[in-house]
């Protein structure tokens, strides 16, 4: 069977890597490895190791199946920290407070914001999710569509998307949240390994790396030194990795793009969460959202000021502006068009103790709203994306049916 170009680019890539067959859905609620090391003597890794149970926490690298990509994950020590800012801090806003006490356990965090390497190979799923159709190979039916991945369309509009460049190393940008729980969930699938994206509290526990200062460094001076942002970027994006990480060995967390977490912005800031007991379990402090607007985005872009790239600055999205020249109706469930969607991107994150239910594990991956829901049906229907069911036996499936070269 002929397919596209871009389906068989991915080919010499999905070929590339010998892939265990196990059932994904046993992987992910078991697994222990990579990142865990059962001994009693702490590694010398760098970042430094973290305790856990019998063992320790480790960085490790993670290859995408089907590809010659890889990417870094670190662990991140667990604790109880401040989430939000104190009121005194210099360009702080109300929606940054008041400060709750958060105690979450260790887990792994991506060193580095997704490029669009990475970001691309997900892409290519559009291709071969088709292809699968076609041949009738794979179905996704009534019965199992709730385990099916949602490949996005591809860009209308390259020019805009792209309108920084993109270089593999670049990160990857304009997705929206749900393309990014998309992401996430076609990647748990390859993998076996449960990947989501951050709640706020994880991410500014990280970004923070046990300070509690406005910056994960000692002085608002030396931010150039950790992060592009309007006084050195150049008005546009950079290659990840390329200033100094923190203390815990994450880059670009103050700067670059900003990155998405899973949470909703309320408008009284943490309010509601203050008048729970403290401190709150990670579970506990996690606002689930329930709208397409104000889903939060944290650590500043290459075109904010530096108080936009503190640790607990937060904005709110907006689907509607940021896709204001979008002319698809109903408008892309996938892709942003505009500022500061431009700079908008994503980090991913693994628990150290992944949801044992599927239901659980579904709810950081799926789309939460029904108009998430219907816009992406109403593509579907139109060929303008494609859904498939990944596991780690997709890509000796495919090569098996003759759909890759």
């Amino acid at each position: 069977m002929r397919t596209t170009s871009t389906l068989r680019s991915f080919a010499h890539l999905l070929l590339a890597v010998t892939v265990t067959v196990v059932p994904a859905a046993a992987v992910i609620a078991a697994e222990v490895t990579p990142g865990f090391v059962k001994t009693a003597e702490r590694p010398n890794t760098s970042p430094p190791a973290v305790k856990w149970q019998d063992g320790w926490l480790v960085p490790y690298d993670e290859a995408i199946p089907g590809t010659e990509l890889s990417f870094r994950m670190v662990p991140i020590p667990g604790g109880t920290f401040q989430l939000g800012s104190p009121a005194d801090e210099v360009g702080r806003d109300d929606i940054e407070g008041p400060q709750v006490e958060v105690t979450l356990p260790p887990f792994w965090m991506a060193a580095c914001e997704l490029t669009w390497a990475e970001y691309k190979a997900f892409l290519s799923m559009l291709d071969l999710f088709k292809a699968l159709e076609t041949s009738g190979v794979r179905p996704v039916t009534d019965k199992n569509v709730i385990d099916a991945v949602t490949a996005p369309s591809v860009l209308y509009d390259p020019t805009t998307t792209f309108i920084n460049g993109e270089d593999p190393r670049q990160p990857a940008v304009t997705m929206t949240q749900y393309a990014g729980r998309q992401y996430t969930k076609w990647l748990s699938g390859l993998t076996g390994r449960f990947y989501r994206l951050p709640a706020e509290a994880e991410w500014e526990h990280a970004c923070r790396a046990g300070t509690t200062t406005p910056f994960s460094h000692d002085d608002a001076e030396s931010l150039d030194d950790y992060a592009w942002f309007v006084d050195n970027a150049d008005d546009t994006t950079h290659p990840v990795g390329e200033k100094k990480p923190n203390a815990w060995g994450l880059y670009d967390m103050h700067g670059n793009v900003s990155e998405w977490v899973l949470d909703q912005l309320a408008d009284d800031g943490y309010a509601a969460l203050a008048d729970k007991p403290q401190p709150l379990p990670l579970a506990a402090a996690i606002n689930w959202p329930t709208d397409l607007e104000q889903r939060v985005v944290r650590g500043g872009a290459y075109y904010d000021e530096a108080a936009q790239c503190r640790s607990a600055a937060r904005r709110g999205s907006e689907d509607e502006a940021w896709k204001d020249v979008d002319p698809n109706l109903p408008k892309s469930p996938w892709w942003y068009t505009e500022e500061p969607a431009l700079g908008v991107g994503m980090r991913l994150v693994r628990p150290v103790e992944p949801p044992a239910e599927k239901e659980a594990r579904l709810r950081w991956w799926q789309a939460d709203i029904e108009s998430i829901e219907y816009d992406t049906a109403d593509r579907l229907s139109q060929g303008r994306g494609a859904q498939g069911l990944v596991d780690p036996e997709l890509p000796e499936q495919a090569k098996a049916l003759g759909l890759l070269d």
